[in-house]
């Protein structure tokens, strides 16, 4: 589009940015810029960008891109000052520059183009929008356009609990430099970097509680950067803290269920923030930019170009909003981080916290650091080989060792005729079983007919069934190394529903048996209505799944799982939201443990002592007023006290209701808690799909095991696949071995 007349509401570097982008994209274009303060006047001292972002500056405008780089800071270390410990990594690429000088930069550019910059000025939103084809609105985190068009744009602000306060120091720091450092008051983190020769950004962070010990009024600068000078006066060699606008803050996390309405477009902070810790608030709004120009550029009118620009910018901006979380929240934890982690396992954890940057990324920038945390990783394992990455370091369980870390998850295939598994199961189970894997889990296996969750499911109830796994396992012992798991379920009020090509949970049409559950809740409203179980029940399903447990013990399954988890039978007496029973049995989390630790206590008692016992549960319902992730630490450390040696972690899927957020790795940070704060060793799962993520989980401390679903059923060879990439030879079956030996393909 051309000839258009654009004015940007907010002189930071998203409005400057988009500026530039658009008379440089067409010189007819008329661009005015308002920003209510002075043309120097902001908040903060540095910003960064990362060697990639400052790619997409050099191809979107190469000009103002050469004056950045003649200004900013470079370096490629990460320092780490923690336990009297600092522990180095290298290989980052990171540029830190004045945001004054960026300003500075970007309204030189913007004149020189012709657009028109006009400072100390509050427009008039609807006359800019009666009078311009278009008004760019990015006038940052408290955004009075956003507010003003709420109900079109749908924003929401989320107040994080941690308070911070943005300082500079005189101090030239040498790399990205993390501070821990205590007081009475409690633990304290900086984040710090250098922005120009003898001057760096100085973040600091701590949680509300350690706040308050303080007793600091949160809008005193001067009292603000007194204290942290005495407190960081062992890190600050003399040098002083610097103020402006120094208050402490809580970040406020923006989204918006729309970045545009009519000729408005909302940029950077305006629209969605992303947390300090991962460097991204101006790299995100510069970017935006660049999206909204492109898009300008490349549509025939207005609304076709604002469509676009959200269209294609919103998974990144939603993908770098859950980075930014996960890493926010591993600040505000740092606690459990600190006091449980060894100052090395401590430092890996923290550079991979957003779970963007994995094992492999790390290992590619820094690979005497990871080479220094394999090698501390097998060592508390016991296991003398110190290049050996962490996904392939034995695992040792009672008398059960796992020959890796990396499992099969449980998968319903829902291919079974009365619960008798067939050559369907034969196969699948068999792949995976001569893939690599250290342990092949079942897929829910059910106590009884009416345990089923559909027709297909497969069950272990009596000898037929047995007889039918019994073919699967001696394959998979004949032809694999896997330890073989299984896991024994009851659906509850989830059973007697289509298999899931033809309706995943909805009611069976015909056909259907019986159902029960903790309470006579429906799991959709139109689906049957199941029986609270009573005493007598309760006593036949624990029978039910002992007399599982025997027949599984007869086929020789080196470890067992229960599943409580997913809103199934033992899982609908565990959350508050499908347990609405007034007897002994409901209420408190103790009287909802009740009936699963009393059948965990039959099974435990069935099966033998050297064999391990694991439980699937739910750490999160993803839903108001669900299991919360303290009873879910206090139901595992539970658990382990009546014998489970491993947490099977899992979430959601507990009511029709709840609304999971996806992403990679989405499930691991429960998994964590639980593991750190019970002291329980843990599997994970979910959207787990490469190694390198494999190997930073186990590094990091988050889980103990990595449980595999549609990675291992995409590619039913992934364990051995990674295995020859690391440089280690593969178990291949005896047919194979010969012809794969040391075969690497191009």
């Amino acid at each position: 589009m051309s000839a258009l007349s654009i004015a940007c509401v907010g002189g930071g570097p998203a409005g400057l940015y988009l500026a530039i982008l658009a008379r440089r994209g067409d010189p007819r274009r008329s661009v005015t810029v308002y920003e209510r303060n002075r043309a120097d006047d902001t908040f903060g001292f540095g910003v960064v960008f990362s060697d990639a972002t400052l790619e997409v500056f050099a191809r979107a405008d190469p000009e103002s891109y050469a004056a950045i780089t003649a200004a900013f800071a470079h370096w490629d270390d990460i320092d780490v000052f923690a336990h009297g410990q600092r522990i180095t990594s290298t290989g980052h690429g990171f540029a830190g520059l004045e945001r004054r000088r960026l300003l500075g930069i970007l309204q030189a550019r913007a004149a020189e183009l012709g657009v028109v910059l006009r400072f100390g000025e509050e427009p008039d939103l609807a006359a800019l929008m009666s009078t311009h084809d278009l008004v760019v609105a990015a006038d940052g985190v408290n955004s009075a356009a956003r507010e003003r068009f709420h109900v079109e744009l749908g924003p929401s602000v989320d107040l994080r609990p941690n308070r911070f306060v943005w300082l500079g120091s005189t101090q030239p720091l040498s790399a990205f430099t993390f501070y821990f450092d205590r007081n009475d008051a409690g633990l304290f983190r900086v984040h710090a970097y250098r922005y120009e020769a003898e001057r760096s950004t100085f973040i600091v962070e701590c949680t509300e509680e350690t706040f308050a010990r303080t007793g600091l009024d949160p809008n005193d600068e001067v009292a603000a950067a007194r204290y942290c000078e005495a407190l960081f006066a062992h890190r600050l060699d003399g040098h002083r803290l610097l103020t402006n606008r120094s208050v402490w803050r809580r970040f406020p996390t923006v989204r918006s269920d729309r970045w545009h309405t009519r000729n408005l477009v909302l940029l950077g902070d305006a629209a969605h923030t992303a947390h300090f810790s991962i460097g991204s608030g101006t790299k995100l709004a510069m970017e935006d930019a660049v999206a909204l120009a492109a898009a300008l550029d490349g549509e025939a009118d207005v609304p076709s170009a604002l469509g676009r620009y959200e269209r294609e910018r919103r998974g990144t901006v939603a993908s770098v909003q859950r980075a930014a979380e996960t890493s926010l929240a591993w600040f505000e934890e740092t606690e459990r981080y600190f006091d449980r982690l060894d100052p090395l396992t401590f430092t890996f954890s923290l550079m991979t916290r957003s779970l963007r940057i994995n094992h492999e990324n790390l290992r590619l920038r820094d690979p005497a650091l990871v080479a220094r945390v394999d090698a501390a990783f097998a060592a508390r394992a016991g296991y003398p080989e110190a290049t050996t990455p962490p996904m392939f370091v034995p695992l040792r369980i009672r008398g059960l060792t796992l020959p890796n870390r990396v499992g099969v998850s449980a998968m319903c295939q829902y291919k079974a005729k009365d619960g008798l598994v067939d050559d369907w199961h034969l196969v699948h189970y068999g792949s995976r079983a001569i893939g690599g894997a250290g342990l092949l889990m079942t897929e829910m296996t059910c106590v009884s007919a009416d345990a089923r969750i559909t027709p297909g499911c497969a069950g272990l109830w009596n000898d037929a069934q047995a007889t039918a796994w019994r073919r699967v396992i001696h394959f998979a012992r004949e032809n694999g190394t896997a330890k073989l798991g299984l896991q024994l379920g009851h659906a509850g009020r989830k059973g007697a529903t289509c298999v899931m090509w033809e309706g995943m949970d909805r009611p069976l049409r015909e056909g259907a048996w019986p159902i029960v559950s903790a309470s006579p809740l429906p799991y959709y409203p139109d689906s049957q209505v199941p029986a609270a179980l009573d005493r007598a029940g309760m006593d036949r399903v624990i029978a039910d799944f002992v007399r599982s447990t025997l027949l599984g013990l007869d086929l020789g399954f080196d470890l067992l799982e229960l599943h409580m988890a997913h809103g199934y039978l033992l899982a609908s007496f565990l959350s508050p939201l499908t347990n609405h029973r007034d007897d002994a049995y409901g209420g408190s989390l103790p009287a909802r443990m009740k009936f699963p630790l009393e059948l965990l206590d039959a099974v435990r008692a069935a099966w033998p002592p050297d064999r391990p016992l694991a439980v699937r549960i739910s750490a999160h319902d993803w839903q108001e007023g669900g299991l919360p992730i303290d009873d879910a630490v206090e139901l595992a450390r539970t658990l382990a006290a009546h014998g489970c040696d491993l947490l099977d972690v899992s979430t959601g899927q507990t009511t029709s209701e709840a609304r999971p957020s996806f992403g990679r790795l989405y499930q691991t940070p429960y998994a964590e808690r639980i593991r750190l704060e019970a002291g329980v060793p843990v599997m994970t799962v979910g959207a787990i799909s490469t190694a390198g993520d494999i190997d930073a989980i186990l590094a990091a401390g988050r889980a103990d095991l990595c449980l595999l679903a549609r990675a291992h059923l995409y590619d039913p060879y992934f364990t051995s696949h990674a295995a020859a990439t690391a440089g280690i030879e593969p178990t291949w079956p005896t047919p194979y071995a010969q012809a794969l030996k040391g075969y690497r393909p191009r």
